[in-house]
């Protein structure tokens, strides 16, 4: 029987505080729910291009990329708590500042508030992943990562369904069918009014963090110390340069953000080409995120039995099978077969994270997690770039064939690439395993 299949996954004492943390997971994952269909939103309400409403999520996860070493440099002097803390009240303030974006509707001004909202979501993840990692047994570390990532489609599933019913049903500029061509007058009254369903949800979340925030602060939690001094940045960031495992999961980490935003993100567009609406593509997001949250419960089980290293090659291997029916298979089966990268992608982020952090001191892993949330700069660059692929025939998703297939279709060659390289990362962790365990026998 395998031996890490009796170590407890979290210990007794720590179960309260993992609860705590853990509801952490939730919290980012509605953001980055919410703010996926704000991509299709604005490029109708404002009349942008695919590539200009990409700037939504240029800003969203840029934010990670700017704040993720400084929230680790921060929390090299203080505690875990104290970045939490940090890192919700900069995330309520990011929501809070859509009521003024509302009001001025200018776009700059809700990519702002994202900014903002990030820097809090960097502060958090860069506590709590490693957090969580701490918070019992090595040898169960990466399982129980994935224990507390699994509540983060929860939070992008309750994200979702208030985009789409709160927002996306909402959305008067969908009621009409050529929102373009209507007059200026009847353009800007649609356009204040659509804002405003944009601004709302953003504004009752920056309340709820509020209480979040309380909520912390008056809790009591564990906080593990290095013993001896404290190395300098510098040293630290030179060992982790020379880790072979570290540096090529933070390039794993881009690469799979970068997928995963991409095939959340454009199934709107995806969806256009075949001539769906927003609010059904919504459903199709749904069933994603659905499919999502059932392969973080099967990875996570089944990460006491196969290797992670294992598991991440083969969930990879799928996800490019599933990619590969994306780009060329049209109408709805092509759909579904991106609806169906969600559940390959489950397993992805917290193992990558795991296997990349494994090992090291906890000085080391502050440090080291900033480099694996600063890779979430991934989900800034990628959907950039495949939104200029979709704008190469026009603003349209399905204005020209590259290859035989849609703009749209073509441009997930992008994700197919990512997968690539992440099945070779997962079979290199492998084989270095296997090279260890020979040198110790």
């Amino acid at each position: 029987m395998n031996i890490k299949s009796k170590i407890p996954v979290v210990p007794k004492q720590m179960v309260i505080p993992f609860i705590l943390v853990t509801s952490l997971f939730a919290l980012w994952g509605f953001a980055n729910a919410v703010t996926d269909p704000m991509v299709q939103a604005f490029k109708k309400v404002l009349e942008l291009s695919n590539s200009q409403a990409a700037w939504v999520q240029m800003a969203f996860y840029g934010g990670y990329f700017c704040m993720a070493l400084p929230a680790a440099m921060f929390m090299r002097k203080y505690s875990y708590k104290i970045g939490v803390l940090i890192g919700l009240g900069l995330y309520a303030i990011g929501a809070l500042l859509f009521y003024p974006a509302a009001t001025t509707e200018l776009f700059w001004f809700f990519c702002l508030g994202l900014y903002i909202l990030t820097f809090g979501l960097a502060f958090l993840e860069t506590a709590a992943n490693p957090y969580a990692l701490a918070m019992g047994p090595k040898e169960t570390a990466t399982q129980r990562l994935n224990l507390a990532q699994a509540f983060n489609p929860v939070g992008l599933i309750i994200g979702l369904f208030v985009a789409q019913q709160l927002v996306l049903k909402n959305l008067k500029s969908d009621d009409v069918d050529n929102f373009s061509a209507l007059d200026e007058a009847s353009k800007i009254l649609i356009k204040t009014s659509d804002l405003l369903v944009i601004r709302n949800p953003y504004v009752i979340l920056g309340l709820v963090l509020v209480g979040v925030f309380v909520l912390f602060l008056v809790s009591k939690m564990p906080q593990a110390k290095e013993e001896g001094e404290m190395p300098s940045i510098g040293s630290t960031l030179s060992v982790l340069s020379q880790n072979k495992k570290y540096v090529l999961g933070v390039l794993a980490q881009i690469l799979y953000v970068g997928a995963q935003i991409m095939c959340w993100t454009y199934i709107y567009q995806y969806a256009e080409a075949i001539g769906m609406d927003s609010v059904t593509a919504g459903y199709y997001q749904m069933a994603a995120f659905i499919l999502f949250t059932v392969g973080r419960a099967i990875g996570t089980y089944l990460l006491r039995f196969i290797s992670s290293g294992k598991l991440l090659m083969l969930f990879a291997i799928f996800a490019m099978c599933f990619v590969l029916g994306t780009i060329f298979i049209k109408g709805t089966v092509g759909l579904y077969a991106l609806v169906g990268v969600s559940f390959c992608m489950s397993l992805m982020f917290p193992t990558i994270y795991g296997i990349a952090l494994k090992d090291l001191t906890e000085e080391q892993s502050k440090v080291g997690s900033a480099g694996l949330v600063m890779a979430i700069v991934g989900g800034a660059l990628m959907p950039k770039l495949q939104g200029m692929i979709i704008d190469v025939g026009g603003n349209g998703v399905a204005d020209t064939q590259i290859l035989g297939v849609s703009e749209v279709s073509f441009s997930f060659v992008l994700p197919l690439l990512c997968f690539l390289y992440i099945t070779w990362y997962g079979f290199f962790v492998g084989n270095q395993k296997k090279a260890v365990e020979g040198l110790a026998n």
